[in-house]
């Protein structure tokens, strides 16, 4: 067994200094799937990223569900109905990391006039979510792919040790 790990944390700290620079509220927003220390990683990163942007940005964050529940990757209605919460606070730009439910994030984004980041994968390609895509101005990516292939890599090398132990910026 190999473990693949990532510093989600990074990636997000980007995503949050987006956020900030494409907000013109100075008010940005954050939801997650599921409350789970992962997924917090996510949000501690964008937080820090759009504070040091913005020293007084307001950021908003809301799980969908608590840890235990795994419902909140799988529940657009709900994703939408956190994010509309959002803006009607005064975000402006909202950050998913909610697996499916982001589908409902982004739609009220785009019914809300304000702009979404992705997660994971770019998802301004994801064909699930064409039909919003032009709010999305970024997406926060992992490079699961590159890691998979270093892994091969390495197994092939028969050189194990030559993978990182957190795959990061």
């Amino acid at each position: 067994v190999t473990p693949l790990l990532f510093a989600e944390q990074e990636g997000s700290f980007l995503a949050g200094v987006i956020a900030a620079y494409q907000s013109k509220k100075c008010h940005v927003g954050f939801v997650g799937g599921v409350e789970i220390p992962l997924i917090q990683k996510f949000e501690a990163g964008y937080f820090q990223g759009a504070q040091t942007a913005a020293p007084k940005i307001q950021v908003e964050k809301k799980y969908i569900t608590p840890a235990g529940d795994f419902t909140g990757f799988q529940d657009a209605p709900k994703g939408q109905e956190a994010a509309k919460g959002q803006i009607d606070k005064g975000a402006d730009v909202i950050y998913q990391a909610a697996g499916a439910s982001g589908k409902g994030i982004f739609s009220a984004a785009k019914q809300g006039g304000v702009l979404a980041i992705g997660v994971d994968s770019d998802q301004y390609n994801q064909a699930t979510v064409a039909d919003t895509k032009d709010v999305i101005v970024s997406s926060m990516l992992k490079r699961v792919d590159v890691a998979v292939y270093d892994y091969i890599r390495a197994v092939a090398k028969n050189d194990l040790a030559s993978l990182p132990k957190v795959f990061d910026l």
